[in-house]
């Protein structure tokens, strides 16, 4: 997993929390990731700023291609990720998600 160059440790650890109970917002079917796709996650990460994206159907290299290009398009950071899913996380200009420092 790579290491999320804005979010420190503690806030890694509190987000994976937080994540833990929430279901996948996003999925990521056979069609792979469209533009559609695409404004669906950037409105969502909008809205939510922390989310889990679950990848329906993917081998494991394709899989971290397609989570390496959703993190470098919406510019969030990585939180985790786990088998055919992963948590990102994006601060909006009006937080309501308090990060630990």
């Amino acid at each position: 997993m790579p290491k999320s160059k804005n979010l420190s440790n503690t806030q890694i650890k509190y987000l994976r929390g937080l994540a833990h109970g929430i279901k996948p917002v996003i999925i990521i079917g056979a069609n792979g990731i469209t533009e559609s796709l695409m404004e669906e996650l950037e409105s969502s990460l909008d809205h939510h700023e922390l989310l889990k994206v679950k990848m329906s159907s993917a081998e494991r290299e394709d899989r971290k291609e397609l989570m390496a290009y959703v993190l470098e398009k919406t510019q969030a950071d990585l939180v985790q990720s786990i088998g055919k899913t992963f948590v990102i996380f994006r601060a909006n200009d009006e937080t309501e998600l308090p990060l630990p420092k």
